[in-house]
């Protein structure tokens, strides 16, 4: 789950934001398994990046597609994952609400972080302030894991792993990928680090 960044707490907010996380539904456990890239992927991120746009309207910092079924090559869960920034993760009206009204259903809510998906559970629509080190964490994986074929597979042979063992939520299997996920992510903030400085 997502960590409260302190740093950012001057930010002007309407109110205090959740202190606890909130798990709408309880626990679940799910069926996982993993599929080869499917370009019908991009097809369904654009749709729902559309809806996502026209519920919030301006109150859309930026729409992305994140996660495995964002990078070609890569095997993956066939739940489309969406990151939406918008100004002020306090201010559900202006974004939750109307995106509750388009269809979607919450399913988490926790500090800096909210985060909805469709009635059928294949698309979930991540919910962060732009300023969120979450919110670069998750693009900078993705854009590395696009052009770095070595970590492309690591990563995919370390979630066939995963996948085939039994848990008891999606949420522990995620957790169990965070050391291969921070390993990959130092590679590419270090890779983007050497290329920022050689062009200075």
């Amino acid at each position: 789950m997502l960590l409260v960044d302190e740093t950012r707490e001057t930010r002007t907010r309407r109110r205090d934001d959740v202190t606890d996380l909130e798990l709408v539904g309880g626990v679940e456990r799910r069926d996982l398994f993993l599929v080869e890239h499917d370009p019908a992927w991009a097809v369904a991120y654009a749709t729902h990046e559309s809806r996502v746009r026209d519920a919030v309207g301006g109150g859309v910092v930026d729409v992305q597609h994140i996660g495995s079924t964002s990078v070609p090559g890569l095997a993956a869960k066939p739940i489309i994952d969406v990151q939406l920034t918008v100004p002020d993760i306090t201010a559900e009206e202006d974004y939750l609400e109307p995106l509750l009204a388009a269809g979607y259903v919450l399913r988490v809510r926790e500090p800096g972080h909210r985060m909805i998906r469709t009635t059928e559970r294949d698309v979930h629509v991540h919910i962060l302030e732009p300023d969120d080190p979450a919110a670069d964490d998750h693009l900078l994986l993705r854009d590395h894991l696009r052009v770095d074929e070595a970590d492309r597979r690591l990563y995919e042979a370390t979630k066939r792993d995963l996948v085939a063992r039994d848990w008891a939520d999606m949420n522990a299997y995620a957790d169990a990928k965070t050391a291969v996920i921070e390993e990959i992510k130092a590679r590419a903030r270090d890779q983007r680090r050497r290329a920022r400085s050689r062009r200075t």
